[in-house]
């Protein structure tokens, strides 16, 4: 897309994002935008257009386009606060009716998400489909304050109504979209008077607060980068210095003033670290009970919304109507939250990015009766990395899942690989051994991939982590056959500290046979401890993965109390304020003896299939 701006609209994009020293865009830069966008669509780019759809599209193995496309803009109405929310309408010329598809907009009204939306639309409006693209509040040419999440509710119902009076509207509703989008339909996913037939959740979950505090620590990073993204008024991808200077520094409050100035929706996310009634009013967590229509939500290993999106499918199938719940479906892809996390051997293009796309035609066809009378999709359809296969499930998790206790044991020093930390089947042997590290928060354990927001999600080489003295490491012999994991994974460690609160840190590791570690999925709990300090048993919650540790590869797993900026780093204090400055060393055991076998469960899965 960027190729399209360069080419169609040279010059332009550097006084879309230029502000003014207030920092506030000028209403001239708004009007260049729009402007270039009149000329692309009147001086011969459609041509253009068409072809960078092309690329974000899938083109195989969908129905054709029949249908010429009209355009009307600013479309819309006011709230009953007077707020003007605006949108655009996408019709297939010869249809005078023809189902809707909703999409609730939170970003800026820039020229590269200007030509996005409209290369979606056509795709859907050429197919039979009315699609409205809509500006929340203060997004697109909607009126009102920007504030992510606090309107969704109320302004997607009245959007809802206001939809069922126009003169397309033929009493079906269809939703897509994903991240902030996913939650415009979780903000009504209850409302089943106005035909919405089905929703399309991609990367998103009906909790935000669980995105932001997994394991009680703050997701510094994806908060930072996703502040930095919906204050910034950029056609271009947010730079690795913009993170820096708003994740680097204490204290943490401080940070939005450091990367792009006072952002009071950041700062509410750290004030409230509880699930209190702020989370309340934003959250739609049983709504999965009331869902009004069948979801596909699709979900990413690598993203951060992963696991309270699975536990939103396990709600629905469990709590939902019969015939809801036996519609929904679930897809889990090799992604991040982008759609484009680095996999081993690949560069940072990821191949399977049309997969997350091409369901929602088939989804849309069959679920608003467009197309097809029946639906060719399995209950659950994940990816397998390690053999990076599709394959098809009935359920998540899965049933045939054996959980299988992993043991970690040392002669008392598992710092580094060269170190003796072992990960085996049997419980350890030693007596009263423990291994044991400083964590010093002004020298944090840097974050390499996972999962979370921005660019630098996915899988990264660990060997450099992996030499630290902070970071132990326990490794399992080279195995002889592959072991499949899938499904939810935890850790089980027996330690001790001299901190009255502290984190602690697991990650998950394929080591090649080269010796090259990868990182897997991995995980973090915040905990504060009373004067005992005898050892105590906690549990650290990874993130869930399909992965597939092949022959001659060894399964290890890294020990640690940082993950930084992924996590924000305790200070050790105690000092929970988002005010503290003062940090404090902590020394810090894991303990693996019989008495004490601390152990990570790994969900094993007989043998790998293929179905």
């Amino acid at each position: 897309m960027d190729t399209v701006a360069g080419r169609c609209g040279r010059g332009v994009r550097k006084y879309t994002y230029r502000q003014t020293k207030g920092g506030r865009r000028t209403a001239t830069h708004l009007a260049i935008v729009l402007l270039c966008w009149a000329a692309l669509q009147s001086l011969g780019c459609q041509r253009m257009l068409d072809q960078a759809a092309r690329r974000m599209l899938p083109r195989e193995g969908v129905r054709p386009a029949v249908f010429a496309v009209h355009t009307q803009r600013r479309v819309g109405f006011t709230t009953v606060d007077g707020v003007a929310l605006r949108a655009d309408v996408h019709r297939p010329i010869g249809l005078v009716k023809a189902p809707t598809l909703l999409v609730r907009i939170p970003f800026t009204n820039t020229l590269k998400n200007r030509v996005r939306s409209d290369a979606v639309a056509r795709y859907w409006a050429s197919r039979g489909y009315v699609v409205v693209i809509q500006g929340t509040r203060g997004r697109y040419e909607s009126g009102g304050r920007f504030y992510p999440l606090r309107h969704e509710r109320q302004d997607g119902i009245a959007t809802l109504h206001w939809l069922a009076r126009q003169p397309w509207y033929d009493g079906r509703i269809g939703m897509w979209g994903g991240s902030a989008f996913g939650h415009t339909q979780w903000a009504v996913a209850d409302q089943d008077s106005v035909g919405v037939g089905a929703f399309f959740i991609q990367i998103a979950s009906s909790s935000f607060r669980t995105m932001f505090f997994p394991g009680g620590a703050f997701s510094l990073e994806s908060a930072m980068y996703w502040a930095i993204r919906s204050r910034g008024q950029r056609d271009r991808p947010v730079e690795i210095e913009d993170l820096r200077r708003g994740v680097e520094g204490l204290p943490l409050i401080d940070g939005d003033e450091a990367a792009i100035g006072d952002t009071d929706f950041y700062n509410d996310w750290l004030l409230h670290r509880e699930n209190d009634e702020y989370w309340e009013k934003i959250d739609g967590h049983d709504r999965a009970k009331t869902l009004a229509a069948p979801a596909l939500l699709l979900a990413g290993w690598f993203d951060p919304f992963l696991p309270s999106q699975l536990a939103d499918f396990t709600a629905i199938k469990r709590d939902a109507q019969p015939h809801i719940a036996g519609e929904t479906r679930l897809i889990i892809g090799p992604w991040g939250h982008a759609f484009s996390p680095r996999l081993p051997g690949q560069d940072d293009d990821n191949p399977y990015r049309l997969a997350s796309i091409a369901p929602a035609l088939p989804w849309f066809d069959y679920h608003l009766g467009v197309h097809g009378d029946s639906l060719n999709m399995a209950p659950v359809r994940l990816f397998v990395m390690g053999i990076n296969r599709w394959r098809n499930e009935r359920e998540w998790p899965l049933r045939r899942t054996q959980y299988t206790p992993y043991y970690i044991d040392s002669a008392g020093d598992a710092h580094r690989p060269a170190g003796s930390g072992r990960l085996t089947l049997g419980l350890p042997a030693g007596a009263e051994a423990s291994d044991a590290f400083v964590y010093n928060p002004k020298q944090p354990v840097p974050s390499a991939g996972g999962a979370m927001l921005g660019p630098r999600a996915g899988v990264y080489i660990q060997n450099e982590i992996e030499e630290r003295s902070d970071v132990l490491v326990y490794s399992s012999q080279a195995l002889e056959e592959p072991l499949e994991t899938t499904g939810p994974i935890t850790a089980v460690l027996y330690v001790k500290t001299d901190a009255v609160s502290t984190d602690w840190t697991v990650k998950l590791v394929d080591v090649h046979p080269d010796s090259t570690a990868y990182n897997i999925c991995d995980g973090i709990l915040r905990h504060s401890y009373a004067l005992e300090r005898t050892p105590q048993p906690i549990k650290v919650v990874l993130w869930p993965t399909s992965h597939v540790f092949l022959t001659g590869h060894r399964i290890r797993i890294e020990i640690s109390s940082s993950n930084f900026p992924r996590y924000d780093r305790n200070l050790n204090s105690g000092d929970t304020s988002v005010d503290a400055t003062v940090s404090h060393i902590a020394h810090q055991q894991i303990y693996h003896t019989p008495r004490y076998p601390s152990h990570i469960v790994l969900p094993v899965i007989p043998a790998i299939s293929n179905r």
